[in-house]
């Protein structure tokens, strides 16, 4: 059993017989009455995010997560395919992998959530280095207030750059702000 005061991002639970991801939380303490703890919570098998309100101190179950890497593969028009050390295949569906295939490169490596064996979810690693593959030019006299413009990196996804990236250039994104970090020296 896990106590609201053990919560913590990453951590899995059950919740309503369903297996649930903390993707954040907040411990208010009101003026009045008791304190609780609000979370965001993602369903591991739907991908579905709800927000739940726990009394402090209250117990939930915890569910037991293994972490396996896996190596990206391809996709097809259902889901996006993975293999793990052990050449074994696995998918996620386009649901669940939602916004982050912008960042899928073949072959990357990924960090597979595992419950009861079966693959529900990945992570993507924090940043990730991109070629630009599109990158108009700068407009002088627009670096008054350190300017940014739209790119697009080598997976096709478009994200905010200074204006000095240039075509050709790599650079580093974190993948879950979707901003640019910094130039990488190749």
């Amino acid at each position: 059993m896990l106590s609201t005061s053990e919560f913590k991002i990453g951590s899995a639970i059950k919740y309503n017989n369903e297996q649930w991801m903390i993707t954040g939380y907040q411990f208010v303490n009101p003026g009045k009455g008791a304190a609780f703890v609000r979370t965001k919570l993602k369903n591991l098998k739907s991908g579905k995010v709800l927000e739940v309100t726990f009394k402090s101190g209250e117990k939930v179950e915890e569910v037991d997560l293994m972490y396996r890497t896996l190596q990206y593969l391809y996709k097809d028009a259902n889901a996006y395919y993975f293999m793990d050390q052990d050449y074994n295949q696995h998918f996620l569906t386009n649901e669940i992998i939602g916004e982050r295939s912008k960042f899928f490169k073949e072959n990357m490596e990924v960090k597979g959530i595992v419950i009861e064996d079966n693959l529900s979810d990945i992570v993507l690693p924090m940043k990730l280095d991109f070629k630009v593959i599109e990158a108009p030019p700068g407009v002088k006299g627009d670096t008054a207030t350190g300017g940014s413009k739209p790119i697009v990196i080598e997976t096709g996804a478009t994200i905010n750059a200074p204006l000095f990236i240039k075509e050709g250039d790599v650079i580093r994104i974190n993948t879950e702000t979707e901003e640019y970090v910094e130039r990488v020296n190749q």
